[in-house]
């Protein structure tokens, strides 16, 4: 049986992002050693954090992924094979299946699934985008009722994960996206107080409309022009919480941040974070995460490409803002 692979072949900052990064190979798929499983991959999950993963920088959060080998993401298939006593053919997993069909995995890698959940619901909330969301917002910007969070790239799987959470806790949620009909979507679907289109609004001045009191909480999730406008409009003892910077990713020369100044006199909390760091808090995220999502305060949707080749190109729609909600490839 052969497995279609995909291998990273060339850098971003060198050549852009698009498929010429990438090769199509083709191996046979390897036969099972005692306790390894075999799964065929059905959905697989594109994230922004890919780009960072097929840098050069060797000093990122996790290994970068290197030349000619498969590229690296998580996804979700059906067990086809096991010689362990914990899974079965038929079973519904999760795991870090990489860009190819099939996966050969530990037990200890994978997460059994209840046969009836969607496989988009799972990738769209239960998986990366959830866990970030819920961590991110409760754990790093502890929010309180009556607070005004704006939250960047907020059409994307965590930002809107993000303002929904936080409207449930009573908080004012003002979103950032990149289209009309994302900004749309936001307060008309979503809930959201307000939303600001950050290429055709003057960024500033309808800050200054939907948060006159200030801001408590920035989620960054994009960096560029709205970074410094949040910051400049921060309260005393405001958060920031820095889950992403998508504008500099393949940037030569990353973009100035704002001027320091304002941390020392609003006595502002700026924290990055990653999710690798707290993935064995996963089951506590999942646990926090799921009575929003069981009283119908949690909605989402998916952006489905389809065709394990399609990643190769789809991973630019994060660069253009094309894609409207969770970038996932059926194969």
């Amino acid at each position: 049986m052969k497995n279609t692979q995909i291998k990273l072949v060339g850098r971003p900052e060198e050549q852009g992002l698009s498929a010429k990064l990438f090769k199509v190979d083709s191996q046979d798929v390897p036969a099972l050693a005692e306790g390894e499983v075999l799964v065929k991959q059905t959905h697989m999950s594109l994230d922004p954090a890919m780009i960072g993963w097929m840098s050069a920088d060797t000093e990122s959060y996790v290994p970068r992924v290197e030349l000619n080998e498969v590229m690296r993401s998580f996804g979700l298939g059906e067990v086809v094979e096991s010689k362990s006593p914990l899974f079965s053919a038929g079973d519904k997993v999760t795991g870090g299946f990489n860009w190819q069909e099939y996966a050969v995995c530990a037990p200890e890698t994978l997460n059994k699934l209840q046969a009836d959940l969607p496989a988009e619901m799972v990738l769209s909330v239960f998986a990366l985008p959830g866990l970030t969301a819920t961590h991110g917002l409760f754990n790093v910007g502890k929010p309180k009722a009556g607070e005004t969070i704006v939250i960047s790239g907020a059409a994307g799987s965590v930002g809107s994960i993000v303002g929904q959470l936080a409207k449930a806790e009573g908080l004012n949620v003002i979103g950032v996206a990149g289209s009309t009909e994302k900004c749309g979507w936001l307060v008309d679907e979503l809930g959201f107080d307000g939303a600001i289109n950050y290429k055709t609004d003057d960024i500033e001045a309808r800050l200054a409309e939907l948060a006159p009191n200030g801001i408590d909480i920035y989620f960054e999730n994009t960096g560029g022009p709205i970074q410094h406008a949040a910051f400049a409009r921060m309260n005393a003892f405001g958060r920031m919480v820095v889950c992403g910077m998508i504008a500099d990713y393949t940037a030569q020369v990353p973009s100035a941040g704002p001027n320091w100044v304002n941390i020392v006199k609003k006595r502002l909390t700026i924290q990055g974070f990653t999710m690798p760091d707290h993935l064995q808090d996963a089951p506590q995220l999942i646990e926090q995460l799921t009575p929003y999502v069981m009283k119908g305060q949690v909605k989402y949707r998916s952006h489905v490409l389809s065709g394990l080749e399609s990643a190769m190109e789809g991973l630019n729609l994060f660069m253009t803002g094309g894609n409207t909600g969770k970038l996932i490839v059926k194969l």
